[in-house]
């Protein structure tokens, strides 16, 4: 691998892409988070029993917010003017929520931050909003599954499925 870190200068300190010189084009980027809970949560989350209200809607809405602001949150990511960000929640039963976040934009870099932060930021509200009844769920397998646009072409990978065990 001899590719160089890019947010690493030539003195090996950090710093912020200059992207002035790239072209605008059409990017998209797909990340995914699996949220592993006790089975019981999973029935209340789709019953909608829960304390804190509808669980999906406020993660979906949470992940929209945390794509758009990714750039506040993470070092030396550039301010990106996105043209859509889709959350999608599954129940996976019995015991498991696959959050899907889709995001795209027309700019000089990527939105693969903004997908992963979208993702991350919806399990973390499914956490918060269901930990008073299962402290013990667990966040897990956030990555990027496809990105395009740009000059490093396309990054693909299948998504992680519904079955237990992941």
């Amino acid at each position: 691998m001899d590719e160089m870190l890019t947010h690493v200068n030539e003195r090996g300190e950090a710093h912020m892409v200059d992207v002035s010189e790239k072209d605008i084009t059409h990017r998209e980027a797909i990340a995914e988070s699996f949220v592993v809970m006790q089975p019981e949560t999973l029935e209340r989350i789709q019953n909608g029993s829960t304390a804190k209200g509808d669980v999906f809607a406020t993660a979906r809405i949470a992940g929209i917010l945390a794509a758009k602001r990714t750039s506040e949150l993470i070092p030396l990511c550039h301010p990106i003017a996105l043209t859509s960000v889709n959350i999608d929640l599954v129940a996976c039963f019995p015991d498991r929520v696959h959050i899907i976040a889709e995001v795209r934009c027309d700019e000089k870099t990527g939105v693969e931050m903004e997908a992963l932060t979208a993702a991350s930021v919806a399990a973390l509200t499914i956490y918060d909003m269901c930990k008073a009844v299962d402290r013990g769920m667990e966040i897990a397998t956030t990555r990027l599954l496809r990105k395009s646009g740009g000059k490093s072409g396309v990054f693909e990978r299948k998504a992680g499925d519904c079955e237990p065990g992941i």
